[in-house]
């Protein structure tokens, strides 16, 4: 296979599951041709593997056009769900304004991917709708979406939309116990907020959330904009600043685990602390750059090489900070830590890889029978019998 798709390795490894099957299923949409090339050469007649039950199944698998239109359909199904982990993964904006708005746009993605066609998509909805039930539709994600500028200035039909306003009715009485204040509010400020009155009205304000890219925060729209409407901008700012998931603080804990190893475990805590506060900032930093520098999404990119984060491996590379605040740029922290606790670690750091890390270097022929892991008898049950009879 391998000398068919130039040493590039098909099984692409992930930090969840989730992110695991995507990223193979796009490496593998990517090698469709030269894996039908490899099952119609004549290496594959005179291998070994050919006249097995599995090899056999590989082969109907490869060469049936089902399979791949089956495959495209999940890449395409999922291709808007990634979309939504991974801002929510990122770490340059909070994801709170976003997450219930872009699960939205994600649901009618689906749809216009099944072509509207309710049987077909229905399932898939049911089963997004379960998830997210008492998790990413509460009164406060609700609120975090009809705070956002972005939706609720280029959807007009929001303004109409009773669930919204009964959400944020809602979460108001959670904040506030004075009733007074709740209904100046819902009667003053948000009128002002919905109608997009004095401060709102202004054209900058309306071109600064016409688009959702980097440089959008809508927390800081509210901080420029919000003047007219003081406790309204405060409760904004407020939800609009937080995040929907815990990766920045297990970012953080990495760091940490990779300042204090057993060979430096006798930093002072403000020491320590400065480490680490100084080391995940200076990765940030040039994540952030590489990010700027690509100008792409990753997980979203049409070629399964370009998504390179979530890919998991370890350590090499990342330069660490010595106990006197000084980066050591000769020193990594593969060679910090300690063999045995790398080795414990190895498979639950994130780092940008490139497609050289999936290549085979020294590739041997196969000359000897090769022992695959037993997956049941479901292989021999559906194809090696009937295979038999045909032989």
């Amino acid at each position: 296979m391998r000398h068919f798709t130039k040493k590039a390795d098909i099984v692409r490894p992930g930090v969840t599951r989730f992110a695991s099957s995507f990223l193979t299923l796009q490496s593998l949409f990517t090698q469709k041709v030269q894996l039908k090339n490899m099952f119609s050469s004549s290496e594959w007649d005179t291998c070994k593997l050919s006249d097995t039950a599995k090899g056999k199944a590989a082969y109907n698998t490869v060469m049936n056009l089902a399979f791949w239109d089956g495959v495209k359909l999940c890449i395409d199904i999922f291709d808007p769900l990634v979309k939504v982990l991974r801002m929510v993964d990122a770490d340059w904006k909070p994801s709170m304004g976003f997450i219930y708005g872009e699960m939205q746009s994600a649901i009618k993605e689906i749809k216009n991917v099944l072509k509207n066609n309710k049987k077909d998509y229905q399932p898939i909805l049911d089963i997004i709708s379960t998830k997210m039930k008492d998790r990413l539709d509460t009164k406060l994600h609700l609120t975090a979406y009809l705070l956002n500028p972005y939706y609720f200035y280029n959807n007009t039909e929001l303004k109409d939309d009773m669930d919204l306003v009964d959400a944020f009715v809602d979460f108001l009485s959670k904040i506030y116990e004075d009733h007074e204040l709740q209904n100046h509010i819902l009667m003053v400020e948000l009128p002002v907020y919905r109608d997009k009155l004095e401060k709102f009205s202004r054209e900058l304000a309306i071109k600064a959330c016409k688009v959702n890219d980097d440089k959008f925060d809508p927390a800081n729209w509210w901080g420029a904009y919000g003047a007219s409407t003081p406790l309204l901008r405060k409760i904004a700012i407020r939800i609009l600043s937080l995040t929907t998931s815990s990766s920045g603080c297990e970012r953080n804990w990495s760091t940490f685990e990779a300042v204090h190893t057993k060979k430096r475990n006798r930093l002072e805590a403000a020491k320590l602390n400065n480490l680490v506060f100084v080391q995940f900032n200076a990765n940030l930093m040039i994540k952030n750059k590489k990010r700027k520098t690509r100008g792409i999404e990753v997980l979203r990119a049409s070629e399964a090489t370009e998504a390179q984060d979530w890919i998991v491996e370890g350590h090499e590379g990342t330069t660490i900070i010595d106990e006197s605040g000084g980066p050591t740029p000769s020193q990594t922290v593969s060679e910090a830590i300690d063999a045995e606790s790398l080795e414990n670690r190895r498979g639950a750091r994130p780092r940008e890889l490139d497609e050289e890390d999936f290549v085979s270097e020294n590739e041997e022929e196969l000359n000897v029978e090769v022992q695959y892991e037993s997956d049941g008898d479901r292989i021999n049950e559906e194809y090696g019998d009937a295979m038999e009879e045909d032989n």
